[in-house]
């Protein structure tokens, strides 16, 4: 029977070690490892417990043995009491007797005797001889007396020791270990991303295809003799997923990935951030092949001398040291370092130099195909309604980077959720798009109807304008409900495949950008301070064109030197390196330009006036009007436009120049 039992208990204890096993297995690593911390963090707790009680338990005895306690035989304590020599006793539980024994004049020794028997004669002999008595009954043992006297002191110290150990194991606030790396690891297990998840950079990918190749077959390419580049800089503009792309070389070649961010390496103790860097590249070497990844090299690796701290600058002697590591890093290694900026411009030479960061990845704004993937990726992870149109929200959202997209799309989601709906259909889309690019409705915004009738005209204006001019950008949307801070507005989409601007381009942007003031004087007789930012960026096309680009009558010349400090990165201020006559004749340039195209728009619409009528009632009629509905009403045919616009243009010929890429352009009032 008991041989059955204990075999039914084998196999019970069989069948549990099993499962814990496979509960082992299916964790991953970085459960496992802080599985292992808080066991290990939970030992050291006990173990400290137990050193604690053991030296209070030592320090107690010592404290009671410290007190000389004479032990007298209860005859002799009789005798004392007879001889005179004893005045005062306690008797505890009584059994126990406890004293002082006068031993000459002015010393008494403090003395204990038990009662062996009963003695009812006792109290009566002391109170003979005139000793005062006094009765203790303890209730207490020796043990709980000394965990109340030590347990307050025993939970100080066991808070004390649980903060200093998470402090110590925590990511973030490492109290004991400021000199080592915060980079977070991702093994090969928890590296999802692939190449399949990183649209609208198809050169950049490959590009990169060396790198994953040298890092899953190092040797193929050490036994050539070749020498794959040691650093990868990823730049572009914010978020165009260069982060994202560098997890994606991870994930392909299946290696370890660090990811830390520049600004983690800088603290205010002096030598932080080289230890740092030290450590990092020391973890790198061991988990070779990886990668590396420092997301935000600009704030760790600007130009040396801008820092307000000169040579000693903590930040300069970090960037000291990861120049070193750099350099001294074996091709061999199979460790790629990998880096991501948006500002370029302010790096150090010394980072950019063969050897270092030499390759340099470009990961710009997406075109129409990149952005019609990127949000075929981001839709995957929504419901989405099969007749949705991708392709008409990619074309409509140029300048967007994939950032802004996967915000559309979360946008959309939410709006569905709150008309509660079960699939995405076009209509969220197109309300997160419109949302996105101009700002939230403020339908609740009380406007007056002589507010409401300039808005239309001033929209009316603009999008009249961007019709009927050569060159300009294509006309999308007219609203005249407030969105954000505008009260209306009227969105133009650029040529995505264009990348400069010529002088024609220009001056029609300035046409478009008059249009709302010149429509207000025509219609309502009398302006507003609507048109103050069309002013604005008027004029600062304007200054541009004769002061940077060279188109005006002063020539291809460039007028005013831009200071722009390399430590704060924005252009603060521009030195005036021409004459006070050169700066009139500046100043008339900019006027021409801008008076010029004034009086252009002024024509045009007082000759179309009975179509801006008939489109600004259209427009506090419907309030939202896109651009096939405003070709319908006009009579202009939509897909004739770029037909329309290699017509001869109503406005005087002009020499083509070129200007940096395009964004898109949103009239507002």
């Amino acid at each position: 029977m008991d041989n059955r039992k204990n075999s039914k208990n084998e196999e019970r204890r069989k069948r549990v070690e099993k499962v814990v096993k496979q509960l082992e297995s299916q964790l991953t690593p970085q459960q496992k490892r802080k599985r292992k911390n808080t066991r290990q963090s939970g030992s050291r707790i006990g173990l400290v417990i137990i050193i604690v009680l053991i030296v209070l338990t030592l320090m107690q005895m010592t404290s009671s043995d410290s007190k000389t306690i004479a032990q007298l035989a209860y005859s002799s304590f009789l005798d004392e009491v007879s001889r005179g020599n004893i005045t005062e006793v306690s008797i505890v539980n009584y059994r126990k007797i406890q004293g002082k024994l006068r031993s000459g004049e002015k010393n008494q020794t403090a003395f204990e005797t038990v009662i062996p028997y009963d003695d009812p004669a006792l109290i009566q002999s002391l109170r003979q001889y005139g000793v005062k008595i006094e009765g203790i009954k303890e209730e207490k043992s020796q043990i709980i007396m000394i965990l109340v006297q030590y347990l307050p002191w025993l939970a100080i110290l066991i808070v004390f020791w649980i903060f200093i150990s998470r402090q110590m194991q925590g990511p973030g606030n490492r109290a004991m270990s400021f000199g080592k790396t915060r980079a977070k690891m991702f093994n090969e297990e928890d590296t999802k991303e692939t190449f399949n998840d990183v649209e609208g950079c198809r050169e950049a990918k490959e590009d990169l295809q060396e790198i994953i190749a040298f890092l899953k077959e190092p040797k193929k390419f050490t036994d050539l003799g070749a020498r794959i580049p040691k650093g990868v800089l990823l730049m572009g503009p914010p978020g165009t997923g260069k982060t994202l792309l560098a997890k994606a070389v991870a994930g392909e070649a299946k290696v370890p990935f660090f990811h830390m961010s520049g600004s983690e390496f800088v603290e205010m103790f002096v030598g932080v951030g080289a230890s740092r860097v030290r450590d990092l590249f020391e973890q790198g070497r061991k988990n070779a092949p990886c990668i590396i990844f420092i997301d935000e090299l600009d704030a760790v690796g600007r130009s040396r001398g801008a820092g307000y701290g000169g040579g000693h600058d903590e930040r300069e002697q970090t960037l000291n040291q990861m120049l070193v590591e750099m350099d001294g890093f074996d091709t061999t290694e199979a460790v790629i370092i990998m880096a991501a900026t948006n500002r370029p411009d302010v790096l150090d030479p010394a980072l950019l130099r063969p050897g270092r960061f030499d390759r340099q990845v470009i990961i710009d704004l997406p075109d129409v195909a990149g952005r019609e993937g990127i949000l075929k990726i981001h839709a995957r992870k929504v419901k989405l309604d099969v007749a949705a149109e991708l392709s008409n929200i990619a074309r409509g959202t140029p300048g967007f980077s994939g950032a802004d997209l996967a915000n559309l799309i979360n946008e959309a989601a939410l709006l569905t959720g709150r008309r509660n709906k079960l699939i995405i259909s076009m209509s969220e889309l197109e309300e997160a798009k419109d949302k996105v690019m101009m700002g939230p409705e403020r339908r609740s915004m009380i406007i007056s109807e002589s507010e409401k009738k300039n808005t239309a005209f001033h929209e009316a204006g603009h999008a009249l304008v961007s019709l009927l001019t050569p060159q300009a950008d294509f006309l999308h949307k007219v609203s005249i409900i407030p969105r954000g801070r505008a009260l209306g507005l009227t969105q133009s989409l650029p040529d995505d495949g264009s990348h400069t601007m010529s002088k024609n381009k220009l001056e029609a942007r300035l046409r478009v950008l008059m249009a709302g003031r010149v429509a207000e004087e025509i219609f309502i007789g009398d302006y507003s301070n609507g048109a103050a930012n069309d002013i604005e960026r008027a004029t600062r096309i304007a200054r541009a064109m004769v002061c940077e680009w060279g188109m005006s009558s002063l020539g291809p010349v460039a007028y005013g030197q831009k200071e722009e400090p390399i430590f704060i990165g924005k252009e603060i201020a521009r030195h005036k390196d021409y004459s006070e006559e050169k700066a009139r004749s500046i100043d008339d340039e900019v006027d021409k330009i801008i008076l010029s195209a004034y009086a252009d728009v002024k024509k045009l619409l007082t000759r179309e006036k009975n179509r801006l009528k008939r489109l600004a009632e259209a427009l506090l009629e419907k309030e939202v009007m896109n651009s096939h509905e405003i070709g319908t009403l006009l009579g202009i045919k939509i897909k004739e436009q770029e037909d329309l616009r290699k017509t001869a243009s109503p406005f005087k010929s002009t020499v083509p120049a070129e200007e940096s890429p395009a964004a898109p352009v949103t009239e507002k009032i």
